[in-house]
C-alpha cells in the first residue's frame, strides 16, 4: 500500500510539473535551439475579414467601423459577416454598411459558429482570409501583420495576440490576465518551434485552400482549423504584432460558462479528429498532448496526490508536511473562490486561479458528456 501510493504521488505530482511547468520550459528550449524561421515580408493580397455575429446589434457597428478603417489597401480589403438566426437588428446594422462594401449573409434559423463558417468560407472569393469575433477591437495594422507571414508558402495560417486592455480591476481579472499571458508565452515559442496547437479565435487568418469544412456543432473551430492545416503539412504561427483588443471578463459565472464550454470543446475535438492523436500523422503530437491533453487529466491527477498523500501523511514527517502544505494551498484557493474580494492578494489568486481552471476542466468533461447525448444541439 505504501509503495503504491508513493507512485501514485509522486507520478501525478510529475504530471501536473510537466503540464504547467516543464512543457513551457521545454518548448522554450526546443524553440531556441530549432527555430523554424517564417519568411515574412510585406504582403498585401486581397483578403477578406469574416465575422459570424449572432445577435450583435449593439456591437457589430462599431466592429465594422473598427474593420473598414484598419491599415491595409481598401480595394483589397473585403468584409463579410454571416449573421447565425439573429433576431434583433444584427442584419439590418450590417445592411447599413452595404454601400461600404460590407456584405451580408443572412440565415434565417441559428445553426452555430461552424456551420457558419463553412458557408462564409465557401462564400469567400480570395483566397486570404481573416477571422474575427464581434467584441474585439483590432489594432490598425493587424490584418497586414497576419497576411505578411504568408509570404511564406509553407504558413497555412496565423494566430494573432489578443490583448487585455484593463487588468487593473478585481484579482479574478487579474487571474484572467495572468493566465492568458501565461497561454500566449507558450503559444509564441510553439510557433517558432513548429507551429501554435490552436490559433487566438479573435484574430486568426487562414489560406482558404487550407481550410476543411467543420463538423456542425464544432466548438473549438480555432484548434480544428489549425490542426487540419498541420495534417495537410503546413505550418501554423503566431504573430505577436497582431493585436486585437478586449478587457477581462468581470463576471466569474460567466467566464466559467465560457471556459466549461472550451475545454467540452477539447474532448469533443478528439471525437471529432482522431487523427490528431496519430503521432505518424500529426507532427505536432507532443505538443497536442502536452498543451491540451495533459491538461484535461491534471484534476484526476491533483485528486490522486491528494489522496496519495493522505495515506502517506502518517508514514514520516516529510509527507505530514507535504499534506500541510496541500491543505493550506487548497484552504487559500477555497477562500479565493469564496470571498473573491480577497483575491487582490497574489498568495490567495494564484492558488485560486490554479483552483478554478482545473475546476473548469471537470465541469468541461460534465459538460461533453450532456451534449453528446443531446445530440449535440446545445453547442450551437
Amino acid at each position: 500500500m505504501g509503495i503504491m501510493a508513493e507512485l501514485l504521488f509522486w507520478g501525478g505530482l510529475l504530471l501536473m510539473f510537466y503540464t504547467y511547468v516543464g512543457y513551457p520550459v521545454a518548448i522554450w528550449t526546443v524553440a531556441r535551439l530549432r527555430p523554424r524561421r517564417t519568411q515574412s515580408a510585406d504582403f498585401t493580397p486581397p483578403v477578406t475579414i469574416v465575422i459570424v455575429a449572432y445577435n450583435a446589434e449593439t456591437q457589430i457597428a462599431r466592429k465594422l467601423r473598427n474593420c473598414l478603417t484598419l491599415d491595409y489597401p481598401a480595394d483589397s480589403l473585403n468584409i463579410l459577416v454571416a449573421s447565425d438566426g439573429s433576431t434583433d437588428g444584427t442584419s439590418k446594422c450590417v445592411r447599413d454598411f452595404a454601400a461600404s462594401g460590407v456584405r451580408l449573409l443572412d440565415f434565417t434559423e441559428r445553426r452555430g459558429k461552424a456551420a457558419c463558417l463553412n458557408d462564409a468560407l465557401h462564400a469567400c472569393q480570395t483566397e486570404f482570409t481573416v477571422m474575427t469575433d464581434v467584441r474585439q477591437r483590432l489594432a490598425p495594422d493587424a490584418v497586414r501583420a497576419l497576411l505578411r507571414n504568408f509570404n511564406d508558402d509553407a504558413v497555412g495560417a496565423v494566430s494573432g495576440e489578443m490583448v487585455f486592455e484593463d487588468s487593473s480591476g478585481s484579482g479574478f481579472e487579474k487571474g484572467i490576465d495572468a493566465y492568458w499571458r501565461y497561454e500566449k508565452f507558450i503559444r509564441y515559442w510553439e510557433g517558432v518551434a513548429d507551429s501554435v496547437v490552436g490559433v487566438t479565435g479573435a484574430i486568426y487568418a487562414l489560406r482558404r485552400s487550407s481550410f476543411q469544412p467543420l463538423p456542425e456543432g464544432t466548438i473549438l473551430d480555432d484548434v480544428l482549423i489549425p490542426m487540419n492545416v498541420v495534417l495537410q503539412g503546413k505550418r501554423v504561427v503566431f504573430e505577436p504584432s497582431a493585436l486585437a483588443y478586449d478587457v477581462p471578463e468581470t463576471d466569474a459565472a460567466g467566464e466559467g460558462r465560457r471556459k466549461k464550454r472550451t475545454l467540452a470543446g477539447n474532448y469533443q475535438l478528439l471525437a471529432l479528429r482522431p487523427a490528431i492523436l496519430n503521432p505518424f500523422r500529426n507532427r505536432i503530437w507532443w505538443q497536442l498532448v502536452s498543451h491540451k491533453l495533459t491538461r484535461l487529466v491534471a484534476p484526476l491527477a491533483m485528486l490522486v496526490v491528494f489522496l496519495a498523500n493522505l495515506v502517506l501523511a502518517m508514514s514520516s514527517n516529510f509527507y505530514t508536511t507535504l499534506f500541510a502544505t496541500q491543505i493550506v494551498l487548497y484552504s487559500l484557493a477555497l477562500t479565493g473562490v469564496g470571498l473573491p474580494q480577497y483575491q487582490r492578494s497574489a498568495a490567495i489568486r494564484i492558488p485560486a486561479t490554479f483552483f478554478t481552471f482545473n475546476w473548469y476542466a471537470v465541469l468541461g468533461f460534465v459538460e461533453y458528456l450532456r451534449n453528446r447525448r443531446s445530440g449535440g444541439h446545445l453547442w450551437r
